[in-house]
C-alpha cells in the first residue's frame, strides 16, 4: 500500500549536517503523519521526530534537527545539525496512513545510514 523512496544518509563528521528525505506513495485514502525513526548499534529504537496532528522531537535532537513536511506530496524532510557521534544510526521513514479498507496502518522505509566520526 505503500512505498518509500529515502536518501540523504552518508558519512559526516562531527558537527556536520545532513537532510534526510522521504518520499511516500500509494493507494490509501489518507495520510495521518509521517516520521523519523532512528536506531543505533547496540541500542532500541527510537522516535526522532514525527508530524501530523503535532510536530514532536526527542529530547536528544531539540534544537539540532528539524522536521519539514510537504503534504502535497507526501514528503518528509529531516534536516540535521551539530551532528554528534550519538547521532549515528540506521534512520528509517515511518508513515501512518488510513488505508483503503478505512484501516490504520503503519509503514516504514528501508532506512538509510548517517554515520558521524569523531
Amino acid at each position: 500500500q505503500v512505498q518509500f523512496v529515502e536518501s540523504g544518509g552518508g558519512l559526516v563528521q562531527v558537527g556536520g549536517s545532513l537532510r534526510l528525505s522521504c518520499a511516500a506513495s500509494g493507494r490509501f485514502r489518507s495520510m495521518l503523519g509521517m516520521g523519523w525513526y532512528r536506531q543505533a548499534p547496540g541500542k532500541q529504537r527510537e522516535l526522532v521526530a514525527s508530524s501530523g496532528a503535532s510536530i514532536n522531537y526527542a529530547e536528544s535532537v531539540k534544537g539540532r534537527f528539524t522536521i519539514v513536511g510537504d503534504n502535497a506530496k507526501n514528503t518528509v524532510y529531516l534536516q540535521m545539525s551539530n551532528l554528534k557521534p550519538e547521532d549515528t544510526g540506521v534512520y528509517y521513514c515511518y508513515a501512518h496512513v488510513r488505508d483503503s479498507d478505512n484501516l490504520g496502518l503503519s509503514y516504514w522505509g528501508q532506512g538509510t545510514q548517517v554515520t558521524v566520526s569523531s
